[in-house]
């Protein structure tokens, strides 16, 4: 029988995979509108994303469950016609990536934790490099300046 503790890793396993799969996804968005200067960066971020997201699969199957799949499209949080909503947009995924990360520390142990922290702190510091500046507490948007939910991209219907 499971013990409850390892329910709730593998539901934050399953939470921080959903987060990456919406941030290769808005990514891509980044990357078709972002102009020539930081593309770049975009694409780094994008590589970052799909690479947690692979090593989130894997550490699912380790834990006995199956990976949920990417959906076929996310929902954006605004508009992104434009270079400076790419770069807006770049902000909040991960910022969202972030909370997630955050909530899969609280929820896990051992070499988990210390890979969840160290997705934590990239996220911040992408986060960090897109807006200019840093916040306080990255990954909890309860103590965050701007409040900013910790929640994936939601899927589009």
């Amino acid at each position: 029988m499971r013990s409850q503790a390892k329910d709730d890793e593998l539901k934050a396993v399953q939470a921080a995979l959903g987060a990456e799969h919406a941030a290769v996804y808005g990514y891509g968005v980044v990357g078709g509108r972002i102009g020539s200067k930081r593309r770049a960066e975009a694409r780094t971020g994008y590589d970052a994303h799909r690479a947690r997201r692979d090593a989130l699969q894997r550490a699912v199957r380790d834990r006995g469950g199956e990976p949920q799949p990417a959906d076929a499209a996310y929902a954006l949080p605004f508009p992104v016609p434009d270079s400076a909503a790419a770069e807006k947009l770049a902000v909040e995924l991960e910022d969202r990536v972030a909370g997630v990360y955050s909530d899969l520390v609280r929820a896990s142990s051992g070499t988990l934790r210390g890979t969840a922290a160290e997705a934590l702190r990239e996220a911040a510091v992408r986060a960090a490099r897109w807006r200019g500046g840093s916040v306080a507490f990255p990954g909890l948007a309860e103590r965050s300046a701007d409040g900013g939910a910790s929640a994936p991209a939601t899927p589009k219907a």
